[in-house]
Order: C-alpha cells, then sequence, then structure tokens
C-alpha cells in the first residue's frame, strides 16, 4: 500500500515541507524505519537527529528545520502519526454474520453488517447497533442496548439492562455490570444488598482487559464519553467517570465517587468512597486518596498529599535512619547538659 506524502498530510491536517507526490510505503518508529517510510519526532531528544532517521519523512511539531528529510509540520505529532498507522495498517475487520454457533434469544434487534461469531450468547430485548461486533465467548445479558460500531473481544460480559454507547471498545474479559460490593451488616453475618441499577458506558469509549464495572446500587454507574481505562481497573457501584479521563491499570475506585473530566489516575491508585475528584486533577502512581481533590490538583503518597510536598517527603524518607541518629544524638547532649546545670546550681 502506498500513498502520496501530500494525501498523509491532507489526512493529519499538517504542512508538507518537500514533495508532496513523494511515494510513501510504510510507518514506523524513528529508530526503526527505512527508507520510503514516514516516522514523527515529537521530543527535543529525537528532532535533534532528525538525520539519522532512514525514514524519508517525519511528522513533525510547527517550528523551523534543517534537514534534508521531508517534514509534515502537525500541532500534535504523536496523534497525526497514530492516524498514519491506521491508514497503512488498518484493522482486520471481522465478517458480517451472526454465527450458527451463537445463541441468541427472544426479540433481539440487530443493525446491519453486525458480526456475531461462534459462542456467543445474547439474552432477550438486547439491541445492537449497525457494525458491531462480537467475538467468542461474548455474553450479552438481558435488555442490553449496544451502539453503532462497538467492538467486544472474547469473554466480555456484559449484564443485564446495561447501556452502550457508539464507538465503544471493550478487550477481553471485561465484566460490566455485575453487583457492587455491598453487605449489610447484623453483628453476626453480613447480608447482600441488592443492586439494581445498570451501568452506562457514553460513545468513544475504551475499556480495558479484565476490568469490572458494577452496577448503580440504585441508578447507574457511568463511564462518561472518551474515557480510557487500562487493563484490571475496577469501577465500583455508582461511581461517575468524568469525561476524557485516563484510568491506568490496577487502579481501584470505590462506590460513588464522582470523578471530574480529564483526570488522569495513575497506576495502582484508590480512591476511597463518596468522595469528589475535580478537573483536570492528576493522581500519582500507588495515591491513597481518602479526600476529595479540587480542580487542577496534582497529589501523590498515600495518603494523598500535594505532589511537590510528596516530593520533599520522598527525598527525606530514606535519611530517616541518619536523622533519627542525630536526634538520638542532640537528645543525649541535652540530657548531659541539664544533669551538668543541674549539679552547678
Amino acid at each position: 500500500m502506498t500513498h502520496a506524502l501530500g494525501d498523509i498530510a491532507k489526512l493529519v491536517g499538517g504542512k508538507i515541507i518537500g514533495d508532496g507526490n513523494q511515494a510513501i510505503c510504510g510507518a514506523a518508529p524513528f529508530e526503526l524505519a527505512e527508507s520510503n517510510q514516514i516516522t514523527y519526532a515529537g521530543k527535543p531528544s529525537f528532532l535533534k537527529r532528525l538525520n539519522q532517521t532512514k525514514a524519508d519523512a517525519v511528522i513533525v511539531p510547527q517550528g523551523n528545520y534543517t534537514t534534508s528529510k521531508s517534514l509534515v509540520l502537525a500541532d500534535h505529532p504523536q496523534v497525526a502519526f497514530a492516524r498514519v498507522l491506521n491508514l497503512f495498517y488498518p484493522g482486520k475487520k471481522p465478517i458480517p454474520g451472526i454465527s450458527p454457533l451463537a445463541s441468541t434469544g427472544k426479540n433481539f434487534i440487530s443493525g446491519q453488517g453486525v458480526s456475531v461469531q461462534p459462542f456467543v450468547s445474547i439474552g432477550d430485548g438486547v439491541s445492537i447497533g449497525n457494525r458491531t461486533a462480537l467475538y467468542p465467548g461474548v455474553f450479552i445479558g438481558d435488555e442490553v442496548v449496544i451502539g453503532d460500531d462497538v467492538t467486544i473481544y472474547s469473554n466480555v460480559s456484559i449484564l443485564e439492562r446495561c447501556r452502550i454507547g457508539s464507538r465503544v471498545i471493550i478487550h477481553a474479559g471485561a465484566v460490566i455490570g455485575s453487583d457492587g460490593f455491598g453487605f449489610a451488616p447484623d453483628g453476626e453475618r453480613y447480608h447482600k444488598i441488592p443492586h439494581l441499577g445498570f451501568v452506562q458506558i457514553d460513545d468513544d469509549v475504551e475499556i480495558g482487559a479484565g476490568n469490572t464495572i458494577d452496577r448503580g446500587t440504585f441508578g447507574k454507574t457511568w463511564v462518561m464519553r472518551g474515557v480510557k481505562t487500562d487493563n484490571l481497573v475496577h469501577i465500583a457501584h455508582n461511581v461517575t467517570v468524568g469525561e476524557n479521563t485516563v484510568i491506568v491499570a490496577q487502579a481501584g475506585i470505590a462506590g460513588s465517587v464522582k470523578i471530574g473530566k480529564h483526570v488522569i489516575l495513575a497506576g495502582q491508585a484508590g480512591i476511597a468512597g463518596h468522595l469528589e475528584i475535580g478537573d483536570h486533577v492528576t493522581i500519582g502512581p500507588q495515591a491513597g486518596v481518602a479526600k476529595s481533590i479540587p480542580n487542577g490538583e496534582t497529589v501523590s503518597g498515600s495518603p494523598e498529599m500535594p505532589h511537590p510536598l510528596w516530593l520533599r517527603v520522598h527525598r527525606i524518607l530514606p535519611r530517616l535512619p541518619e536523622l533519627k541518629k542525630r536526634i538520638l544524638e542532640i537528645e543525649k547532649r541535652l540530657a548531659d547538659m541539664e544533669g551538668k546545670n543541674g549539679k552547678t546550681v
């Protein structure tokens, strides 16, 4: 597959420096690219070495450059390169149709171009939009609604009454709509609290492999538009995750938390229940969040604290044994001085 550099620039909304008719036959990372391919350089360390890549064309940020390479100037080079990768290496589309080895319930509504592969189980009253693909082993519970252009990989379970928007990707092994962790104690035993709500996942969300997203006790657990979750993320009952938030692997969110827009929740971070996390908040790796966080804050540590303070604390921790020894020495000297002063009096 070959594309003219000018067509590539038009695709990514970039400006060409070089020959727009130059033939490009592939895309690869900076250090692996070969001639007739295109790569990108987004960081200064790569921009200083433009002539070292074998690629014939490079996507770069807006600026002035001295190089023999053809360039495509783009506002967001990494995003532009992702579009180019999709151009040269489009994902394989499953063949439309419902496998005879799949099971479909009563009143199943299927859009055009749907692919339902072997050993998929679909409950009663399910509605699936156009061009949606269900890979082998997927379970769809009763009255689930799924939008257009959705991809659901193998062994995903979407339980009853959950709602999935359009252009959603759900990776293998995720469980959407399981009961929340809710039990009422009587002093001796724990009694299960019924969870009567559902999960709503809006458009353009990507859910990582092995995620578990619990249904609401009442009402909904809501993952809003554009959210991206890594593998092994847990979202508890009645949580709201705001638009375009990123949640990294092994993070856990307890029940009834409200997370704002454009939040970054780093790996293994945990958020206690019933808190509010503002917009544009960044929560560092392995942070333990025990109180609400206002807009724009960056926090780290357990319990969480402002990131600059956490950096100061982190620098002190390795010195604690030495500091303890010095404090003990100072205390001994003070005791000696007090003893001497007592004798003198």
